[in-house]
């Protein structure tokens, strides 16, 4: 198991770099699609850490980490979404300038990193099963880390604002789709949590 941390933590540094960027590129450049997308990868990265933890501890202790864990993270970024969307309401109504070539630059700099963290998990996702959810999932933010470069490209173009908040809502809207099924997939874990692997056990009736 312990080969299977080295691109973990890997894909992890790669991961925490691109949510820096957008996070603060977003802030700066007053740019709801890159802060949203930034929200985005920060399941990511609590995600790839509750894995880095899963391949450091002995299953028991890591199969109910990752249950309940994930659980409030979902939670969690629920909260943080619906937050942000109330702020990006408002902003339709106060609209602020938004520096269009920015949003254009961290979207694509998120984009390559999230293929990034996907190339460096394809291997590890052959033979284990949380891994390869996550490499699907990085995959498909791969394309969701081009919607602010969407945006930033119609801002760019039209000079009005108003499309980075329409595009920060279909991130938003994304990333409340897709926890909302994680917390269903959640709830059903701890309810029959026999049912749950991380990978321990395929690995030691392989060994």
């Amino acid at each position: 198991m312990a080969h299977r941390r080295p691109p973990l933590v890997k894909a992890l540094q790669l991961n925490t770099a691109v949510l820096v960027v957008e996070i603060a590129a977003g802030i700066g450049a007053n740019s709801f699609s890159l802060i949203m997308d930034g929200v985005h990868n920060l399941s990511d990265e609590v995600a790839l850490v509750l894995l880095v933890l899963a391949y450091s501890l002995r299953a028991g202790i890591s199969g109910g980490l990752l249950r309940y864990a994930n659980l409030f993270n979902s939670v969690g970024l629920l909260a943080i979404s619906f937050f942000l969307i109330l702020r990006v309401v408002d902003r339709l109504s106060h609209p602020v300038e938004v520096l269009g070539f920015v949003p254009v630059i961290a979207g694509l700099i998120g984009a390559a990193a999230n293929w990034g963290v996907a190339r460096v998990l394809r291997e590890p996702s052959k033979e284990d099963v949380a891994i390869r959810l996550a490499y699907v999932h990085n995959l498909g933010d791969t394309l969701v880390s081009l919607i602010p470069v969407a945006a930033g490209i119609f801002v760019f173009i039209s000079g009005s604002s108003v499309f980075d908040s329409i595009f920060a809502l279909l991130i938003a809207g994304v990333i409340v789709i897709t926890t909302l099924q994680a917390v269903v997939g959640l709830h059903r874990e701890l309810l029959w949590p026999e049912n749950v692997s991380c990978g321990h056990s395929g690995t030691q009736q392989g060994a």
